[in-house]
């Protein structure tokens, strides 16, 4: 392999981590991709947590395989690029590199209470912040994760809050957490200077800290929830040289040039450069974007004002965002939980083996609601059940769960943009299940169109990394690498799509309030 041709990606994603290799012509090195699942630790209904060791041994072991699979040697290895599962925090010990509490994931409700107490007596209520940091008050951001995890360590009079303010305690999301630990960790690089710790304005703008206008961590929000300046990042570009990794075995010496939270860096893969783009990730949970240029935009209808992507001192670019919480997680319950798949491919037979849905219905509310409803009392319900159903119809019904909650963000995006949505660009672990693609086109009444390469999670970065350092010039020349591989049509008659959209309705209407009556 030549010198100095490739970018590395690390995509930490929320179930595993991967290392992928890609060329100048912006494809996967098919012997350069590793990926390795962390555990999912659930220690009580509503809470999710990740050992960020873990993680980071997992990034570690990731990219030794990539340079053995490969045969690469480090020089030939121009940028890395990370991208991360967003809202999911770290609080670590500065001094001893090991964190305090387990990694809090993006899904955890436990910050209900924090969240609730913050809109209380507030005339804006849980849009206290939303001028701002473009988000509501909820358990999915960031910020509220790292308050609960002082007062945890308060609690057991390991005095978290007064070692933050200190600077002895540092957060992050989990870009943050592994710059900093290739750049050192606690014992900084070889010639004593300090590990970084960043994050990119796209991560930033995830955590409820944030201010949209000025790209800085806001000194009032933070206060106010309780979260230390003294502990956070510096927040930097989504492109540009941030330092360079200093483990000698794993690429030393690389630079490390682009940092985009997940969704951000698929939009960014999915090359939609212009205000109206849209891409769609079926991933671990489900997450519509769309690019409104250098203009932040704000939602009437449920969505999240954020930041996509900064390029260096450039402007940075702003979109709207609906997100779900449950897309191919759903998948994965219907194997792990209930066992009644094998793996997550069948559910593709068993959704055509059917005439029809048989007017079955599953809401994944297992952790709430997100876009556009944001009620944090629903939860998940499988209604219409009869004894003629059997598990097809609940395989079809957790794929035709995720074509109907995009179809609730699009219709949001749709009334906030004043336009009807164009064809959609589509990526994820999901993306191969022909029955759902096909069943998104007839819902949404457009055409989605699925890329060449989709890996865009890994691809943005990469692309990120790559801008920086020199091996693409331009924006203009990531969009001639792209290149679309496979083009859904809708072929539902309309009223038939309005049909089924009407019983979605009142499936989600029968799951709200109940986590309320649970007590």
């Amino acid at each position: 392999m030549s010198r100095n041709t490739y970018i590395l990606a690390i995509d930490q994603g929320t179930t595993s981590t991967r290392a992928i290799l890609f060329d100048e012509k912006g494809l996967p090195v098919a012997t350069a991709t590793a990926q390795i699942e962390h555990s999912q630790i659930l220690p009580r209904a509503g809470w999710v947590e990740h050992d960020p060791m873990e993680i980071w041994s997992n990034v570690r072991t990731a990219m030794g395989h990539v340079a053995g699979d490969a045969d690469l040697e480090p020089a030939s290895v121009r940028a890395i690029g990370i991208t991360n599962q967003r809202e999911t925090v770290v609080v670590w010990d500065k001094a001893t590199g090991k964190p305090v509490y387990n990694a809090i994931v993006w899904q955890d409700t436990r910050t209900s209470g924090i969240c609730a107490r913050l809109a209380e007596g507030h005339p804006a209520g849980a849009d206290r912040f939303r001028e701002t940091t473009g988000l509501p008050l909820s358990t999915y951001f960031a910020g509220p994760k790292i308050r609960w995890i002082l007062d945890h360590l308060d609690e057991r009079g390991e005095r978290g809050t007064e070692r933050a303010e200190a600077g002895e305690l540092l957060a992050g999301t989990m870009d943050s957490w592994v710059v900093w630990n290739l750049t050192g960790g606690r014992r900084g690089d070889d010639d004593g200077e300090a590990a970084l710790h960043v994050t990119d304005v796209t991560n930033a703008s995830r955590t409820l800290l944030m201010d949209l206008g000025t790209m800085q961590w806001s000194e009032e929000i933070c206060r106010e929830i309780g979260v230390p300046l003294a502990m956070l990042p510096e927040i930097v570009p989504s492109s540009g040289v941030l330092g360079r990794v200093t483990r000698r075995r794993m690429f030393g010496g690389t630079p490390i040039s682009g940092i985009l939270g997940d969704q951000q860096a698929a939009l960014f893969g999915q090359t939609c450069f212009e205000p109206g783009d849209t891409k769609n990730t079926y991933g671990t949970g489900a997450f519509l974007l769309l690019n409104t240029g250098t203009t932040p935009q704000t939602s009437d209808n449920g969505l999240l004002t954020t930041v996509a992507y900064q390029l260096g001192d450039a402007d940075p670019v702003y979109a709207l965002e609906g997100s779900v919480a449950m897309a191919g997680s759903l998948v994965q319950w219907l194997r792990d939980n209930l066992g009644i798949i094998s793996t997550a491919a069948e559910t593709e037979g068993l959704a055509m083996s059917l005439e029809d849905n048989g007017d079955c219905y599953l809401v994944p509310a297992f952790s709430g609601l997100l876009a556009p409803h944001w009620r944090p009392d629903a939860r998940g319900a499988l209604v219409g059940l009869t004894r003629f159903h059997t598990k097809a119809h609940m395989a079809r019904a957790a794929l035709e769960a995720t074509a109907f909650q995009t179809r609730e963000m699009v219709d949001a995006m749709c009334a906030d943009a004043g336009e009807a949505a164009g064809s959609l660009r589509v990526d994820g672990g999901m993306v191969g299940n022909g029955y759902l693609m096909q069943f998104q086109a007839d819902l949404l009444g457009v055409d989605v169109v699925r890329p060449e390469v989709t890996e865009t999670t890994a691809l943005g970065a990469a692309f990120a990394a790559g801008l920086a350092v020199g091996t693409w010039d331009s924006i203009d020349r990531l969009r001639e690498l792209w290149r679309e591989d496979h083009r859904w049509s809708p072929e539902m008659p309309e009223e038939e799509r309005e049909r089924l959209m009407a019983r979605w309705r009142d499936a989600v209407e029968r799951t709200l309030g109940w986590a309320d009556a649970e007590g």
